[in-house]
């Protein structure tokens, strides 16, 4: 039998039915059980127009973000690299070819070329390519060039 369902595409989007309840109608008098202070008690900090609690307000103690030890410092400069093993360059290209951050991608290795690529030393490479990655390993950089190929270092991340 077939799906009678429209195809899901942002125009035909809705919640499933009964999932959503109407909003409560305010100020509508006595008899709708939400007149007078419209369910905001009687007086205080949150019968007033434009109350709220900051976030992490927790009363008299002294909030948490302030309880909690601060430690460490993360660099604003670090890069994360895509890594790239030898062996996956062995597996993926034939030899002679040009390995790019581009031709990467496309030859299904890596899913997306940013921030940067860097090629790592793990496996053996036997053929001769010709790699051009943001970032070498020490031991990558000598088995490419030890197999005959050449190691281009692109600027930029």
């Amino acid at each position: 039998m077939a799906d009678r369902r429209a195809p899901l595409h942002p125009g035909n989007l809705s919640p499933a039915p009964g999932s959503r309840r109407r909003g409560r109608y305010l100020g509508r008098g006595r008899s709708s059980g939400h007149g007078k202070t419209s369910g905001r008690g009687i007086k205080g900090q949150f019968s007033r127009t434009g109350s709220d609690r900051r976030p992490g307000f927790v009363g008299g103690d002294l909030p948490f973000i302030l309880r909690v030890p601060k430690r460490g410092f993360v660099s604003p400069f670090k890069i994360a690299y895509r890594v790239v093993n030898l062996s996956e360059l062995e597996a993926g290209f034939a030899a002679g070819a040009e390995v790019t951050p581009r031709a990467l991608v496309e030859g299904g290795v890596l899913s997306t070329d940013k921030p940067a690529v860097k090629i790592l030393g793990d496996g053996v490479l036997t053929k001769l390519l010709h790699v051009s990655a943001h970032a070498f390993s020490g031991p990558a950089r000598k088995k490419i060039e030890a197999a005959g190929g050449t190691c281009t270092v692109l600027a930029g991340n």
